[in-house]
């Protein structure tokens, strides 16, 4: 009797399906990315002598990070520890202080107007330092705490001067940012949202301010 051969199994279109999974699972799987911290570079300038800016001490608010990931803030010649959570408030304070007189005066600034705090938005400075062992998540959530009192006085500026647009100026940030929101739309937000930005602009260094 004849051996019979055993039935081959057709192996041909297994690339085929190889490569429709393939195709697949790119499509439908999320890849995470890392947006990083939303930070712009200083314009680059020429290599030239340039005196360095002399900043009044009571207009820094200056921060230091210790390796204990301690928050020690000097202001107006004082020094002291503080909290994470009392940050954003003191860091309000100092830059709506509006300590200035005459042409330094602040018309917008709600503070208490203290001549030993900053005397308007355009003058004040916050400074950041940090030690080579202070853990990075303290150093983004102080970070996190500057930002977001800037933005409690841009917010405040932005409801004011435009009550019709019914936001702030974080809401109307992300309505701009929003890439389906019009282009006549964006346009007339980023006209608005420069306009507080020079009202209250982000003076924000992470270099050692020199004092006079």
């Amino acid at each position: 009797m004849a051996k019979r051969s055993a039935p081959e199994v057709n192996a041909g279109s297994m690339a085929d399906i190889a490569f429709l999974l393939l195709i697949f699972f790119l499509v439908t799987t999320d890849i995470a990315t890392d947006s990083g911290l939303s930070r712009k570079l200083p314009p680059w300038e020429p290599d030239i002598d340039t005196p360095p800016v002399i900043i009044k001490e009571k207009n820094i608010f200056a921060l230091t990070l210790n390796s204990k990931n301690e928050i020690l803030l000097t202001s107006g010649g004082d020094s002291e520890l503080i909290a994470l959570t009392d940050l954003r408030v003191r860091a309000v304070e100092f830059l709506d202080n509006g300590g200035g007189q005459g042409e330094d005066a602040c018309r917008r600034c709600k503070g208490s107007g203290s001549e030993q705090s900053s005397d308007n938005f355009i003058k004040a400075v916050i400074s950041l330092a940090n030690d080579r062992l202070t853990n990075y998540n303290t150093y983004i959530s102080v970070q996190n705490e500057i930002l977001g009192a800037y933005n409690v006085i841009r917010n405040r500026e932005f409801k004011k001067d435009y009550p019709n647009l019914n936001m702030n100026f974080v809401e109307a940030t992300a309505m701009y940012q929003d890439k389906s929101t019009e282009k006549k739309d964006r346009e007339s937000l980023k006209e608005k949202l420069e306009a507080i930005k020079l009202i209250v602009p982000q003076k924000f260094s992470e270099a050692e301010a020199k004092r006079s």
